[in-house]
């Protein structure tokens, strides 16, 4: 959501930030809803003062004896309460399509956020790693997950496209990583929490999904979304209230599953796990006050590297441009790691900072040390890393000729004995 009196006092701004992430300017259309609004609310008190007014004059004509008078302040008092009740419908139906048009609008990008249309716009700031070299020609997961129990066929004919079935040492695997990452980020600092996967359509709007990216979810019979990542259950856990400046920053960390419908991705990435309808991720929230975030931002980016690292993955990060961040973000980086097997980087987590954006959708505040008022606080999530996609990038950098993958070190502990994966 956004502030109307920053719209109202900055429109050029606006706009220019809006047309920076590929929207078009709605200033003028903001601010002729706020003021349609304001006029019924205005006219809504002066009716009522009069109202007020009149009723007490009735008594004194009363008193007086001048029943003519009486009888036409009665009049406009019982007029003045027909014209009251349309004027607070009026004010209603002007908050509503106030709040409707606010809601589908994305966050600013940050001064510091590249300009750029696309994907193309985005900017390169770290390679770490070297890329593995083979003296054999390096496969793709798809190709060697089969083997090793990578069960796309089973998948499909108890679920249809895009799920995956694991078996023996690769389901082990899967596990191991959830575990060691979930691990590494409570070491760092994060609280372990286990949230609810089902969640209302509140929960989905604050964090910024509703209304837009409605088919993007999957929803139950009763009404309740299935998370696409907990960074829904995590970041409403402080909504609607006020926290203190003390409390802050709280960062929480969660390895649940996430359920996304894909509607947007026919024909991409149909071979093997990169995108998928159900996977599970290690995500991080923060909540922070405004002079916490950007040092926030930086360091869940490290924490989400640092898995990558500990890992020996090679990836780039890099800072995503206007156009091709999420609603919700003001700033993301995005880390993409090294897939031999498609020679190509490809994204493994998404960092974002959204400043207050999803915090006025959630009426989450904090009172700052000293001061009477409040201000909303600053919310941020990163993946830190998606389960799926890390399991591809081992099978694909850990290979070996003879069609085996070698599990990382880091890893060795989790895998009761394993430390290789094979036929």
């Amino acid at each position: 959501m956004h502030d109307i009196k920053f719209i109202r006092e900055n429109p050029e701004a606006f706009d220019a930030a809006l047309v920076r992430k590929g929207q078009q300017p709605v200033a003028a259309e903001i601010i002729a809803l706020d003021a349609k609004r304001r006029e019924a609310l205005n006219e809504s008190q002066a009716a009522q003062a009069r109202r007020n007014e009149a009723s007490k004059l009735i008594g004194q004509a009363m008193a007086q004896k001048d029943a003519e008078k009486a009888d036409a302040l009665k009049a406009e008092v019982a007029e003045l309460k027909t014209r009251l009740s349309e004027l607070e419908e009026q004010a209603r139906a002007g908050d509503a399509a106030l709040a409707e048009r606010l809601a589908a609008l994305p966050n600013l990008p940050a001064a510091d956020v590249p300009d750029g249309a696309d994907e193309t716009g985005n900017v390169e700031l770290v390679r770490w790693g070297d890329q593995p070299q083979f003296d054999f020609e390096p496969k793709e997961h798809a190709d060697i997950g089969p083997a090793l129990g990578m069960d796309f066929e089973t998948a499909a004919k108890i679920s249809g496209a895009r799920f995956t079935f694991l078996r023996g040492g690769i389901a082990r695997l899967n596990r191991a990583l959830g575990q060691f990452m979930l691990d590494a980020q409570v070491a760092r600092g994060y609280a372990e929490c286990a949230t609810p996967y089902l969640v209302r359509d509140e929960a989905v709007f604050g964090v910024g999904q509703l209304p837009k990216f409605a088919e993007d979810l999957f929803q139950t019979t009763d009404g309740r979304w299935l998370i696409s990542t907990s960074e829904v259950s995590l970041t409403n856990s402080v909504r609607e209230q006020i926290l203190t400046a003390a409390e802050l920053p709280i960062r929480l960390t969660a390895l649940t599953p996430c359920f996304r419908s894909e509607a947007g991705s026919a024909g991409r990435d149909t071979r093997g796990l990169i995108r998928q309808h159900q996977f599970e991720k290690v995500e991080l929230v923060t909540i922070a006050a405004p002079d916490q975030s950007e040092a926030e931002h930086e360091r869940m980016c490290a924490a989400s590297e640092a898995i990558l690292q500990a890992l020996g993955l090679p990836y780039r990060k890099m800072l995503l441009c206007a156009g091709d961040m999420g609603q919700a973000s003001r700033k993301t980086y995005d880390l993409e790691v090294w897939l031999p097997g498609q020679n190509a980087y490809r994204e493994i987590a998404s960092i974002s900072n959204c400043g207050d954006y999803q915090a006025r959708r959630m009426n989450t505040r904090y009172r700052p040390e000293g001061e009477k008022g409040t201000e909303f606080v600053h919310t941020l999530n990163g993946s830190a890393l998606a389960i799926g996609r890390t399991l591809v990038a081992i099978v694909e950098n850990y290979q070996q000729a003879d069609g085996s993958v070698r599990v990382p070190e880091a890893l060795l502990p989790y895998m009761g004995g394993i430390e290789v994966l094979q036929a």
